[in-house]
């Protein structure tokens, strides 16, 4: 019997005309479990934390060079980059971003039926 779902983790990943990720959006609870023992929530919300603080830390984006909301109560991670980033800096931030949807790929590969990934073109 198939298990209807009342939660569902929802990643957007927002791609420009060339392919670079200017702007990802998680949302939503995976349903895998209860707060604070959910796997599946953990893991997608650990690699979009890192990939925000990478993208400073690592790739010296300045912060107000990126928009960002995080709501922990609603599930909400909504972070993009500002289109006027120096060109070397932007080659770096999307190795970052890469390696995000790369992450959440193989979260999807494992745990399907608690998170979705979409593509929006900006």
């Amino acid at each position: 019997m198939k298990r209807l779902l009342v939660n569902m983790t929802e990643i957007t990943i927002f791609k420009d005309i060339k392919g670079y990720i200017e702007r990802y959006k998680i949302s939503g609870h995976s349903g895998y479990d209860i707060k604070g023992k959910d796997i599946v929530c953990a893991a997608v919300s650990i690699l979009g934390q890192t990939a925000l603080i990478s993208l400073v830390e690592v790739c010296g984006v300045r912060e107000n060079e990126i928009n960002y909301t995080i709501d922990d109560e609603k599930g909400i991670m909504d972070v993009t980059i500002s289109k006027t980033i120096d060109k070397s800096i932007r080659r770096e931030t999307e190795i970052v971003l890469k390696t995000l949807e790369v992450g959440i790929k193989a979260i999807l590969e494992s745990y399907p039926e608690y998170i979705t990934l979409k593509y929006r073109e900006v």
